[in-house]
């Protein structure tokens, strides 16, 4: 733990060479800090709004929060002038524009050292927080001083009549922290000095199999980098998403609304809970008087994510595409730029993946296997936790292997392999069984990308491609370059798919309560058991956890016999799983969990009498969440918080303690007692819910 806090004014930024924005190549039209703070926020102010195609070596544009119902309702500043032709209706836009920008000191920020905070004068909107996650807050800002926020959002409770504690009234340095925390995780006020500003990044990327062009961070604008204490080499972007336009917008408005904004607060830190890789939550700050057209109008709300960084897949796609110029959609796509490519495959390598490798030497091939490696393990927990990103495109895959841009997911209900989350999934191409296979997908799309280059390193005998190493090259020698990139393929897809099996075995083991590792266990336990439970229609989480309490006393010593204990067993804790008893034949589903718990049983005991009880049940506890963060349980708590924010952000702070803490016997589990209402809500929010939620389906709006 940081032994100073820091207001997030003062929180110190890395040194220049940990700076992304001192390291790639910003937008032409955004060329340094100081020509974005002095001509294009006082003079220009809508390069930052505007959707356009920045220039080809470009990888990011410098952008500052710009949170207002879009379109914009700009008038002249007199009424008699709106429908009056002479009037510079361009120059209206920029001084309209300009007048809402945050572009006035406060004087009293930043005065340690930090960084300097600007306010705009016409925009003020009512700024909520919601919540701030304890554990995101610990992991990646432990400096981060927050002020009284935690009593703001009050006592997490999910009774709806609990009675909230009462609050020491706060000092005024400490509602002072707070009040600016919010402001800048608001979008409100803007965080930088004459060397820093925050910016947006440009990506391209395949869309449901097709190639899309330029995309970018429409709605995601990174404010701050800050080094962690503990290890000053990881430094972690402080990224708002839902915070306005970018250049990269297109015609989207640049928001986000509550519902999205829970959705992502809440799974980051579950499936950080879970053990799989993931961006990271901070906070969600509402702005009530912002309406957001989506399929109903709805609030505007900003959602602070976190991680070492946000490059993707996608960012390599935009520096050399597919087939040359495409369109799609009116969209657009910059020419190839060989030394774009060549700078930030350097910096990803080199600050972001963090390879080790000697100055001089090749890194293209072993950036790319360590991406796939690393996504590798990403998707296998995906698969051995149930969960369902919903749209697997590549400028939705990190290149940390990181799980980012939670919209329709989902975790599984009742398991079903075919499952489909996205509703605008018509095809299923992002249904849960083909996820490992759209990993590969992007992966070859990266390695497409960087191949020219790979084949320029082995042709330079496994030296590094230095500076403007394919300016002069020829059509027919890049064409040489990438086919031999291209040889990597199959080795890469291995690769992929060998860390991806045996990641998933190691957690289906765990998952299982097996300690040694048994080839055969995927085809005589895991995939048998899979097929059980799709096969009858039992609910996959609950099937999990009920199985920690089995014991090898249970089964009889030979396979094909039964006892009334294990029959019992089945009855009472494995036939119940099923939210559809009435469709149940039970005749079919007693026998073919006796058959596979004898096997199970069998296998358990070959782990050695000492691990048959209760160490076991211990283990398999701490790998099987008690509280699954289901859809039913998400849009309950949606729905809470869009009627009543004060007390709907006590239930959404417990509903993060329960994802944080997901092995926890919530609800006092197992045991037989009158339950507290609060033990009682803990408790409803473990089980499967009601029957029309599962397997709901969410757009990409979500």
């Amino acid at each position: 733990m940081a032994a100073h806090k820091y207001s997030i004014s003062a929180l110190p930024l890395p040194p220049a060479s940990h700076q992304l924005i001192k390291n790639l190549t910003p937008d032409a039209q955004t060329p340094s800090v100081a020509a974005f703070r002095n001509e294009v926020l006082p003079k220009n102010p809508s390069l930052q709004r505007r959707a356009r195609i920045i220039a080809p070596q470009s990888h990011f544009s410098f952008v500052s929060p710009f949170p207002s119902p879009f379109p914009y309702d700009i008038r002249p500043p007199h009424e008699e002038e709106e429908n009056d032709d002479n009037v510079n209706k361009a120059a209206v836009i920029e001084q309209w524009l300009a007048a809402r920008e945050a572009v006035h000191p406060k004087p009293e920020a930043g005065s340690t050292g930090g960084l300097k905070m600007y306010e705009p004068q016409v925009r003020n909107e009512r700024r909520e927080l919601l919540g701030v996650s304890e554990t995101g807050l610990r992991d990646c800002y432990p400096q981060l001083d927050v002020g009284d926020a935690f009593a703001v959002v009050g006592t997490p409770s999910l009774a709806v009549d609990a009675q909230e504690e009462a609050r020491e009234p706060a000092g005024e340095d400490v509602i002072t922290t707070r009040q600016e925390l919010i402001d800048v995780l608001a979008g409100h006020a803007v965080l930088g000095n004459e060397d820093f500003a925050p910016w947006s990044m440009r990506y391209s990327g395949h869309q449901f199999g097709s190639w899309a062009g330029q995309l970018g961070d429409g709605r995601a604008i990174s404010i701050h980098a800050v080094p962690h204490p503990n290890d000053p080499e990881t430094t972690y972007e402080m990224q708002l998403k839902g915070a306005g336009r970018t250049p990269f917008s297109r015609s989207a408005d640049g928001l986000a609304v509550v519902r999205s904004s829970i959705r992502e607060y809440l799974a980051s830190e579950a499936m950080q809970a879970l053990g799989i890789a993931t961006t990271r939550s901070l906070s969600l700050v509402s702005v009530p008087s912002i309406p957001v057209q989506r399929e109903r109008i709805e609030r505007a709300c900003i959602l602070t994510r976190m991680a070492p960084s946000f490059i993707r897949i996608g960012n390599f796609e935009a520096l050399n595409p597919p087939m040359g110029n495409m369109m799609f959609f009116g969209g657009g796509q910059q020419r190839t730029d060989w030394e774009a490519l060549r700078i930030l495959g350097e910096w990803v390598q080199k600050r972001v993946l963090r390879l080790g490798v000697a100055d001089g030497e090749a890194w293209g091939e072993e950036l790319v296997f360590e991406s796939a490696r690393r996504n590798a393990r990403m998707v296998a927990g995906w698969q051995a936790y149930g969960f369902m990103h919903g749209v697997i495109n590549t400028d939705n895959v990190s290149i940390l292997g990181l799980t980012i841009d939670y919209g329709p997911y989902a975790f599984m209900d009742v398991y079903d392999s075919a499952h489909i989350c996205n509703h605008t999934d018509d095809g299923g191409r992002y249904a849960y069984k083909f996820q490992p296979n759209m990993i590969i997908y992007a992966l070859r799309s990266l390695l497409n990308s960087l191949a020219p280059l790979i084949g320029a390193e082995k042709k330079l005998g496994g030296k590094a491609v230095s500076s403007g190493w394919a300016a002069d090259a020829s059509d027919e020698q890049i064409k040489k370059w990438k086919a031999s990139g291209l040889e990597l393929q199959s080795g890469l897809e291995r690769v992929m798919q060998e860390e991806c099996a045996t990641e998933y075995g190691k957690l289906m083991r765990k998952r299982l309560g097996l300690r040694r590792t048994d080839p055969s266990d995927e085809a005589t336990l895991t995939h048998s058991l899979l097929a059980l439970m799709e096969d009858h229609g039992f609910d996959f989480h609950l099937t999990f956890r009920a199985l920690c309490d089995f014991t090898t006393e249970l089964a009889p010593p030979s396979e094909g016999e039964s006892s009334s204990e294990l029959t019992a067993f089945i009855d009472s804790r494995l036939l119940p799983l099923t939210p559809e008893p009435e469709r149940l034949d039970r005749t079919s589903a007693q026998r073919d969990w006796a058959a596979w718990l004898a096997k199970y049983a069998a296998r358990v005991r070959g782990e050695g009498t000492e691990w048959a009880g209760a160490d076991r049940a211990a283990a398999m506890r701490s790998a099987n969440p008690r509280f699954v963060l289901r859809q039913w349980v998400l849009e309950e708590l949606i729905q809470r918080v869009e009627a009543d924010e004060v007390n709907g952000r006590r239930a959404l702070a417990k509903a993060m303690q329960m994802c944080c803490s997901p092995f926890q016997r919530w609800g006092a589990e197992g045991e037989e007692r009158e339950l507290n209402a609060e033990e009682a809500e803990e408790r409803r929010f473990c089980g499967m819910g009601p029957r029309r939620m599962l397997g709901f389906q969410c757009s990409c709006s979500s």
